[in-house]
């Protein structure tokens, strides 16, 4: 039984030149862009980006794996169609899209199949709207329409991913995993990514990375009221392109305490902004906010590797319970086989192995005092943020240890 419409096909028009020449590094992604299979696709397509008043758009020839092969380095624009034609299961990719693309990409689906399924499974994972081939020009400007403008109905979120790094005692690097982890994903990964420091008044997060913490954090807290587009322009820090920075500085007189109340509706509106949102969270801080640790997140456990350490991993994983289908607790152990830490054995009789080991190396004591560019040098570091990054995001050994040069290549070939 028919559930979408279908129309005769609809004429091409030329591409831009200009667009198809774009440098696939440093310049900004066009706002809408397409991927299709067939000629008559792109001409429906380049008709609607044309009819909507769409300045800066892309239609390139390819299927959903080029848009995750192509976007995944080059940035993701505001609007995107893709084509599922050909693919039995399209719904891992669909997931794999939803993962790695920035939450504000609204996302439309074009395939061969006129199946009610199939529509109601990728509504559920987010997608804005899905249509079978031949396209309609009529109902594809509705959609684009009424997706840029707010009025379509309300459909699952795709937030960005919350992590919380918890250091648990002082002096085990919970800083230095949160700022190499936020720069990894962010410079690596190709994520924007926003680093929050929750230690208002010692955190070391801006000073890790090189930056001047503001007043933005203290103020968004005092009043989450305030978080608008104009704040994410303007409180918050941004180190690079991809990395966003809030974190505070202030004076030791003043009596701040964070207010779970005002942390959780700060984290409401930028999740919606970033693909994650890292919290550099401090033990004693985290022990006032009990809903925070049980938010859908993933909590990171940094320890290192003496006795008093492992107990305190013992005692916060008591603290937070099991994991459940949302939250899931990561033992991070850093400075391994460090000078003082206790042997693998010694430790497995504490508590259970840690799911991420990052070795000690001499030259990271001397990179760290001088911030987080310097630790990237470090082989130790980067094969830890690696592993780490990894395991939250799923993205392939293989895939991310290719050299650079031969990444941009082959996605613009």
């Amino acid at each position: 039984m028919d559930i979408l419409p279908s129309v005769a096909d609809l004429a091409t028009t030329d591409l831009d030149s200009e667009l198809e020449r774009a440098s696939p590094t440093g310049a900004p992604a066009p706002a809408a862009m397409a991927y299709l299979l067939d000629a008559d696709s792109e001409g429906a397509v380049r008709h609607s980006f044309a009819d909507l008043g769409f300045v800066e758009t892309r239609v390139r020839h390819g299927s959903i794996d080029t848009a995750i092969d192509e976007l995944a380095r080059r940035g993701w624009p505001r609007f995107l169609i893709v084509d599922i034609s050909g693919i039995d299961d399209p719904l891992p990719r669909i997931n794999r899209l939803a993962e790695i693309s920035d939450p504000e990409t609204e996302v439309i689906v074009v395939g061969e199949r006129n199946d009610i399924v199939l529509y109601r499974d990728l509504k559920a994972a987010g997608v804005a709207e899905y249509f079978y081939k031949p396209l309609i020009g009529t109902l594809l400007n509705r959609a684009l329409a009424a997706i840029s403008s707010g009025t379509e109905p309300a459909r699952p979120t795709r937030g960005g991913r919350l992590v919380l790094v918890l250091g648990v005692r002082g002096g085990v690097g919970a800083t230095t995993i949160a700022t190499n982890l936020a720069w990894h994903f962010a410079e690596v990964q190709q994520r924007r990514v926003l680093l929050l420091d929750l230690d208002l008044h010692t955190g070391d997060a801006a000073l890790q990375l090189d930056a001047n913490p503001g007043h933005g954090l203290r103020e968004a807290l005092d009043d989450p009221r305030r978080i608008d587009e104009l704040f994410l322009e303007r409180g918050v820090v941004s180190v690079t392109s991809r990395l966003a920075l809030l974190a505070g500085l202030e004076p030791l007189a003043d009596h701040v305490a964070p207010n779970e109340d005002a942390i959780l509706q700060l984290l409401q509106k930028v999740l919606t902004h970033f693909r994650y949102v890292l919290i550099d969270l401090p033990g004693e801080i985290a022990l006032s906010l009990p809903t925070l640790l049980h938010m859908p997140s993933t909590l990171l456990l940094v320890s290192d590797g003496s006795i008093a350490a492992a107990r305190e991993v013992g005692r916060w994983r008591e603290l937070v319970g099991p994991n459940t289908p949302e939250r899931t607790l990561l033992h991070v152990l850093n400075k391994k086989n460090a000078e003082g830490a206790l042997p693998a054995q010694e430790m497995l009789r504490i508590i259970p192995p840690p799911e991420i080991s990052i070795h000690w190396g001499r030259e990271i004591m001397g990179a760290a005092a001088l911030g987080t560019k310097a630790v990237q040098k470090c082989g130790a570091m980067r094969s830890g943020m690696a592993a780490l990054s990894r395991r939250l995001s799923g993205t392939a050994a293989e895939e991310e240890n290719r050299p650079f040069w031969k990444r941009v290549l082959s996605s613009w070939a």
